[in-house]
């Protein structure tokens, strides 16, 4: 299964943000999309980084709510580690277990064509188990 599949059935919607954006204003977009993380953006329109939910509780937890009006630049990750369509699930698990990260944004020709979480790849190595599993039955019923 790879990973242009997943973005074909969930559609290739990516919410960003920008760069100068305040970390009020993040929480805020995180909280009416109901993500856990937005692709930051910069003027151009260029990805400059991923700010998640735990980018921000960090800094609050570190500096208190004054930190909310901070920019987005100063919590969000800026080495984003990004996947491409024809990646497997099966290999951006693994990146994303061995990064512990959550989110990966996916790039084709550097262009951003979507973002999957963690819990869209799992929910999809469920669906396939559940799959093999009702063939399996079928076979050994039909048998």
């Amino acid at each position: 299964m790879l990973i242009s599949h997943i973005l074909r059935d969930k559609g290739g919607v990516v919410h960003v943000i920008d760069v100068e954006a305040t970390l009020a204003a993040a929480a805020a977009e995180l909280t009416q999309r109901r993500v856990g993380a937005v692709v930051v953006v910069d003027r151009g329109g260029g990805l400059a980084g991923v700010l998640s939910e735990r980018d921000i509780v960090r800094v609050v937890a570190k500096r208190g709510g004054e930190a909310l009006q901070d920019s987005v630049a100063s919590a969000m990750t800026r080495d984003v580690i990004t996947a491409s369509p024809h990646e497997t699930v099966d290999e951006c698990l693994g990146l994303m277990t061995d990064r512990r990260i959550r989110h990966l944004p996916v790039l084709e020709n550097r262009r951003l064509v979507g973002i999957v979480s963690i819990g869209d790849l799992v929910a999809r190595k469920i669906e396939a188990a559940q799959a093999e599993a009702a063939a399996m039955r079928a076979y050994i019923t039909a048998g």
